[in-house]
């Protein structure tokens, strides 16, 4: 399955897709170390990764967290139908929850899907909550995840 983008695919060989790949897996060991494993001299890999992000194909580094280890032993998923019209406001007022992990624009029954972690069920109620009140939601349907199976990055390289 290929995604459609809305911009031109930026060119990437057989290296940067080896960069890549290993920034995905851990970001954090030093250039040297990188360079020595992928087998090119340093000044080599810091040009590529500066090409890379200068391109915006590395949009920036992050660390992965266990949010059940931080409390959050709720992951929601909810399909969210708006008010003609008010799609993007709504989307763009619920990205700013701090507990929302992703806000998709989505096709089909719903308009928009949220992937939301919470600490308890209260936690979770109260989120849906303010997400019926607000102007221009006319519905959800949520979901309730039981099992965590994988949440990271695509292996796309």
């Amino acid at each position: 399955m290929k995604l459609e983008k809305n911009v031109s695919e930026i060119k990437v060989d057989d290296l940067d897709r080896r960069i890549l790949s290993e920034l995905v897996r851990n970001s954090k060991r030093s250039l040297r170390n990188l360079a020595r494993e992928l087998g090119v001299h340093p000044a080599t890999l810091g040009s590529r990764i500066s090409k890379l992000e200068k391109n915006g194909i590395i949009k920036g580094y992050t660390v992965s967290l266990d949010y059940e280890k931080l409390g959050y032993d709720y992951l929601g998923i909810v399909e969210i139908i708006v008010a003609h019209g008010a799609l993007l406001k709504v989307q763009e007022n619920i990205s700013k929850i701090p507990n929302v992990y992703a806000v998709f624009d989505v096709t089909g029954e719903s308009d928009s899907i949220v992937i939301v972690f919470a600490k308890n069920r209260q936690h979770f109620s109260n989120f849906i909550k303010s997400i019926l009140a607000m102007k221009d939601v006319v519905r959800t349907n949520t979901h309730v995840c039981l099992n965590l199976v994988k949440l990271g990055s695509a292996d796309l390289l």
